[in-house]
Parts: structure tokens; C-alpha cells; sequence
């Protein structure tokens, strides 16, 4: 039995509102059971100096926790610099949301995706992949309404779920009580039925390749859920 009472192959409750600031071209209030984190993409016409004259558009994400984002206040990474931690996941956003554009078609300019955890519960670099590409498919759309883009450089959404081994039974989108004792643990990010990244590791048991099929399928079922999520909130 799961701590939170689901079966195995159940989801947490999803939601996605959106237009939730009004500076951002984008923003979204993604809730995963409970966890919260709020997404808005920024449009600046300028790309990093490596990209300059190449026609080719960039999306980079910046990710980080609210001081009591967890059950004890952290302190606050602008004090004391971010964590290795934090600097893995904005890299994993950045390059998962990246998978899903076409950079020719985005222009010559960047899309700066900033994710803000203001609840954690597990799954929080999921819930900022999902919710991320939510953002930036508003953003675009502005681009595109003010003709400026031309098609739309995101072909296909991306998201993101967790997966894992608790007490022995494979398991889809883990919150903290499972994620802190899974004995295997794995984040998939995916975009059109293709996988962009898969992190798993063995925790505290070894798994099979059966397993990780398993595991696998349960990331396809779960990602098509929140895909489903994604595209009515962005309808």
C-alpha cells in the first residue's frame, strides 16, 4: 500500500493555471498533488554570445526552492550561492524544454524559463519540466500573434514524471514519503512518445531489466496524462 493510498499506476491530481503573473509573456502555477512550483518564460531578443549571427534561437530555465518550500527553512541560494544540486536541475530543464524547439523556427532569440518551487512533495524537477513547457508555449504564442515567429518551434510537448521502486512494487510519480525510501528511483523526460532523458538509480536495491521496463511504462502512462494537462491549458 502506497502512504498516500494510490494504486500503483495513479497519478497525483494535476492542475495548470495559467496567466498567473503579468510581466511574463508566460506563466503557469503547475500543482502536483503537493507540490507547487510557478513557471513564467521571459522573450529577449538577444542570445548568448555564442549563438550570435547563427539564426538559431535558445531556451535556458533557472530553477530554484522558496526558503520554506520544504518542512525546514532553507536558506535562500542568492545568500550563499546555488548548490550543485540546484545547478544539475536548471540544466536538466534547459536542455529537456530544448529538445521540443526548433531553433531555426524560434529565431534569433532566447526564452528564459524560470521555475520557483513554492511547495515541495516530490517530483519537483518533473513538475518544472511540465510545467516549463507550459510557459514557453505561452510565450511563444505571443510571438507567433505578433508575427514575429513564423511556425510554431514547439512541435511537440514535453513533461516530465517520476517512477520508481516502493517497498517492492513498481510505482508511477512518486511524492517525498515514497521518494525518500524508494529503493530505486528514476525521473523520465519525454516529448512525442520519444524519450529526451532518463535518470535512475538504484537507492538501496538493485533492479532488473524487467523492472525497468516496468518502470518505463508507467513513464509513457503518466506522461500522457500530463501532455493531456499541458495542451488544455494551453487550448
Amino acid at each position: 500500500m502506497r502512504p498516500s493510498g494510490r494504486q500503483t499506476n495513479e497519478m497525483r491530481a494535476i492542475s495548470i493555471e495559467t496567466g498567473v503573473t503579468m510581466h511574463a509573456e508566460g506563466s503557469c502555477l503547475i500543482k502536483c498533488g503537493n507540490t507547487h512550483v510557478l513557471c513564467t518564460a521571459t522573450i529577449d531578443e538577444r542570445v548568448p554570445p555564442f549563438l550570435k549571427n547563427s539564426g538559431l534561437g535558445w531556451v535556458t530555465a533557472e530553477y530554484g526552492m522558496l526558503p520554506r518550500a520544504t518542512n525546514t527553512r532553507m536558506r535562500r541560494e542568492a545568500k550563499n550561492g546555488q548548490s550543485g544540486r540546484t545547478q544539475e536541475i536548471q540544466r536538466l530543464i534547459g536542455r529537456s524544454l530544448r529538445a521540443g524547439v526548433d531553433r531555426v523556427a524560434l529565431g534569433e532569440r532566447q526564452i528564459v524559463v524560470d521555475c520557483d518551487v513554492i511547495q515541495a512533495d516530490g517530483g519537483t524537477r518533473c513538475a518544472s519540466i511540465t510545467g516549463g513547457w507550459v510557459a514557453l508555449k505561452l510565450a511563444v504564442q505571443k510571438l507567433m500573434k505578433a508575427g514575429d515567429v513564423v511556425s510554431d518551434p514547439l512541435v511537440d510537448p514535453v513533461a516530465a514524471i517520476s517512477c520508481g521502486i516502493y517497498a517492492g512494487q513498481e510505482v508511477l510519480d512518486l511524492d517525498y514519503p515514497e521518494d525518500s525510501e524508494a529503493g530505486v528511483d528514476g525521473n523520465f523526460v519525454m516529448t512525442g512518445g520519444k524519450l529526451i532523458e532518463v535518470q535512475m538509480s538504484a537507492e538501496g536495491s538493485v533492479f532488473s531489466r524487467a523492472q525497468m521496463d516496468g518502470l518505463l511504462d508507467l513513464a509513457e502512462k503518466g506522461v500522457s496524462e500530463l501532455t493531456a494537462a499541458q495542451l488544455a491549458a494551453v487550448a
